[in-house]
């Protein structure tokens, strides 16, 4: 904690000078910092009860659902990450009206900061402070430490709004547990906001990192207490097999430790065809929110990329393999019947906290949990303030309605005092959750009809404003019509019906309505540079960016599932596809894996170094016609 506000007060003055510094760390970033920031935001306190409730209700298998959104992180890099700082904007809002123009770019872009920065930032966030209550609960017992003088006016205020912030079914009294809960949620975020607003992205990054340390330190020393309390990795297997046989009232063992899905349950079609494509029905599928803004901080085209393929690499590889003995462990350890619920199977991490790990290991392990609720609320702070202040304040209070530009020192204000109204929404959301899981679900459906528009307004000329207006008022429309007529067994279909209409609706107004102006256009290719099918306006050159940057996206892909399901394959004796053994397997896969990375190293750009202009920053700036980095030059 010391050491976090220490960061966010040494970066005070810098974030003080405006929003490109306060948001954008000045777009001065190198990649691997950006890459580590962008892994400890997503490694939340919530995700790792999340995976144990996935892999003890469907199995590892279902960890896929979090797995292919690798192929979207590694397209950023690839392809989006270069055309997302070429564009020179704060928020990924902001960018409608550079790639639009007119009154709809306007709605568009009113559109996107309430939905992206408010209604889903704010779920999501939601998301996590449940996940935060979990974790708290068993180990801050401020009811025993607090005297009665301080303790109990607390409660009282906390009984009297009648909103509790604890399970109905737990141990003790509610409201004392309640009251527990709330005082250690506002502790920590107390603290992230401190940092967060005082030292805006750039001592949000530099904090991230020390957290990932601590996050992965930790659960290093969870996976080898729990595989040793479990009885060794063999040993761990061999009573999971017994405890699990086949035709048992749980999924068999088989099924659990499947990473492949003809042993995996329930994997038809359907299923299937949504993890294919659940990595583009979902709002960061070019990149929207806080992994474009770490890219445009970034410092160099290079480091973007480098920035995508880190954060890669420790989210979707090193995080699982940490992960996954943890689960498989708990598995054996509490066994538990059929039926249980998924908020009890997620529970089980915590309470595996409590009562397997000694002294120090276990306030290690708390300070991580901690430490990763820090990095996922000042980054949703942060990144939801950004479109209070730069969209919503300054461009349509100040700009739009005033008729007057705002001081640059006010709407650093205006940014840090926005966290709180961000912050009381999302407890106000927490409070109506009964699972992290029922969250995340409600967070895909919001967020699954804008993908695919999203990612071809970047690739085809023909998007306009209107169609992405199209895409976002389906999707508010379907979401809550389809949450509640359609049950949790039909998620694969409601996802994709939500997606496919959505995007329908986007490409359909598109064409019904006038093209964007040219002019406008031909200013956006030139400034931007996008890859893609840009007709009248581009060159081939934006062809040759789109092939070049899906051939790497593919290559990075298939290093890094191989090696994840190589490596994963080997450490828990998963069953092995087509009958193979599992050694030449194992041996295939990561051979795969190594061959396929010089492909993806040459194809992205990176065995080029990266050209950087004055103070670090990159020459390639935005600019309104051809020059060096334009499409003249790569000719």
């Amino acid at each position: 904690m010391a050491a976090s506000l220490a960061l966010g007060l040494r970066s005070r003055r810098k974030a003080s000078r405006g929003l490109e510094e306060y948001f954008l760390a000045g777009r001065n970033l190198p990649g691997w910092q950006a890459g580590l920031s962008m892994a400890a935001t997503q490694f939340g306190a919530d995700t790792p009860l999340l995976a144990t409730g996935l892999v003890a209700t469907a199995g590892i298998f279902a960890l896929w659902r979090l797995w292919v959104y690798a192929l979207a992180f590694l397209l950023l890099g690839f392809l989006l990450a270069p055309a997302w700082r070429r564009a020179g904007v704060v928020t990924d809002a902001e960018l409608a009206e550079i790639r639009y123009g007119g009154r709809a770019a306007a709605w568009l872009r009113g559109v996107k900061a309430i939905y992206f920065g408010t209604v889903f930032n704010c779920t999501v966030l939601a998301m996590v402070l449940f996940a935060a209550k979990e974790i708290a609960e068993p180990f801050l017992p401020w009811h025993a430490w607090l005297p009665p003088a301080l303790f109990e006016p607390l409660q009282h205020l906390v009984t009297s709004v009648g909103v509790p912030f604890a399970r109905a079914e737990g141990g003790g009294d509610l409201w004392v547990r309640s009251t527990d809960n709330l005082i250690s949620i506002f502790s920590v975020v107390g603290v992230t906001w401190l940092y967060s607003a005082t030292g805006g992205l750039r001592s949000v990054v530099q904090t991230d990192v020390l957290q990932l340390a601590l996050m992965l330190l930790g659960s290093a020393g969870y996976a080898g207490w729990a595989v040793s309390r479990a009885g060794g990795l063999h040993g761990m297997l061999e009573q999971l097999r017994a405890l699990y046989p086949p035709g048992g009232p749980s999924l068999a063992a088989k099924q659990i430790l499947a990473f492949t899905p003809d042993f995996a349950p329930e994997a038809g079609g359907m299923l299937l065809l949504m993890l294919s494509l659940q990595w583009l029905v979902q709002m960061n599928a070019d990149g929207t929110g806080y992994l474009a803004q770490r890219t445009m901080a970034c410092r160099s085209d290079r480091d973007a990329r480098i920035a995508a393929l880190v954060f890669t690499g420790t989210q979707i590889v090193l995080r699982s393999l940490l992960w996954l003995p943890i689960a498989v462990a708990l598995l054996v350890i509490y066994p538990g019947a059929a039926g249980q619920s998924a908020a009890m199977r997620e529970a089980t991490f915590v309470r595996g906290m409590h009562d397997l790990l000694p002294p120090g290991l276990l306030g290690l392990l708390v300070t991580a949990m901690l430490a990763a609720l820090a990095s996922t609320v000042d980054t949703h702070l942060n990144w939801g303030a950004s479109y209070w202040t730069r969209d919503l304040y300054e461009r349509i209070w100040m700009r739009g309605i005033r008729g007057r530009e705002a001081d640059p020192r006010r709407l650093v204000h205006v940014a840090r005092l926005s966290n709180f109204v961000i912050l009381a929404l999302s407890l106000a959301i927490m409070t109506q959750l009964d699972s992290i899981q029922t969250a995340w679900r409600i967070s895909l459906l919001l967020g699954a009809g804008m993908g695919g528009t999203l990612v071809l307004r970047w690739i085809w000329w023909r998007i306009n404003a209107w169609g992405e207006l199209a895409a976002a008022v389906v999707s508010l429309l379907l979401a809550p019509l389809l949450l509640a007529t359609m049950p949790d067994s039909m998620e694969a279909g409601r996802l994709l019906a939500v997606a496919l209409l959505a995007t329908v609706a986007a490409i359909v107004t598109s064409l019904l309505t006038p093209a964007e102006d040219l002019d406008h256009l031909r200013n956006f290719y030139e400034r931007v540079r996008p890859p893609g099918f840009w007709g009248p306006v581009g060159s081939n050159a934006s062809l040759r960016r789109l092939r070049r940057g899906l051939l790497a996206t593919a290559a990075g892909s298939v290093s890094c599932f191989a090696l994840l399901v190589g490596a994963g394959t080997w450490l828990l004796e998963s069953p092995v596809p087509f009958g193979l053994a599992r050694t030449p397997w194992v041996t295939g896969l990561l051979a795969l894996a190594a061959a396929a990375t010089p492909v993806w190293w040459r194809l992205g750009g990176l065995h080029r170094p990266a050209r950087r202009g004055p103070e670090g920053t990159s020459p390639d700036r935005p600019r309104a016609g051809p020059g060096p980095g334009s499409d003249a030059q790569e000719r």
